[in-house]
């Protein structure tokens, strides 16, 4: 395994590439995975997930948008897929969708915003393509979680931005990430 340290000091770490099954689209989203997998040219991609630091940092993130939805107007969904393209489709940790956007069992219009929590064994090429996937489809805003690192990255461009707080143009409420950083600290 070999450790890499990206723009911004984001460390990734390479492992072996997971397993893939090659299946349709009508297929994949006829399909029921556990846990939900992303569908990439043909391939239903496993992903990463199901360490405390990822489940704790997602639950917090659910909640507190959750919390705030009304002022926000805004829907909270967490594991949701997202069609990309006719050939893609991610699942997001938690996505963001305004009230006012019509409501799709799986989304294929861009959502406001994608949060996406880093685990340890997230590869930077794959998870660069994600993030591409997202800028492609036209997704504002595009934040990624580092609860290693108690970091948070704007990714709304190539760049990957340390940020603060979360905030969605236009709206007033954003949550300053020393409240996720505390949270986390208080799981420890």
């Amino acid at each position: 395994m070999e450790k890499v340290r990206e723009e911004a000091e984001v460390e990734l770490t390479y492992y072996p590439v997971m397993s893939t099954v090659q299946t349709s689209l009508q297929e994949y989203l006829h399909t029921s995975y556990r846990p939900d997998r992303d569908y990439v040219d043909g391939e239903v991609q496993e992903r990463n997930l199901g360490e405390f630091d990822h489940a704790a940092m997602q639950a917090f993130l659910a909640a507190w948008f959750f919390q705030h939805r009304n002022e926000l107007q805004i829907h909270v969904l967490t594991e949701i897929r997202i069609r990309i393209s006719n050939d893609r489709v991610r699942i997001a940790d938690v996505c963001l969708v305004a009230r006012d956007q019509l409501a799709e069992q799986v989304l294929t219009r861009p959502p406001l915003a994608v949060i996406e929590i880093l685990s340890p064994e997230d590869r930077m090429i794959r998870y660069n393509e994600r993030l591409g996937d997202y800028r492609r489809m036209g997704v504002r805003h595009i934040w990624v979680i580092d609860p290693a690192h108690r970091i948070a990255y704007d990714c709304s461009t190539e760049a990957w931005s340390p940020v603060a707080e979360l905030t969605v143009t236009g709206m007033q409420n954003s949550l300053p990430l020393s409240d996720l950083w505390n949270e986390l600290q208080a799981q420890d």
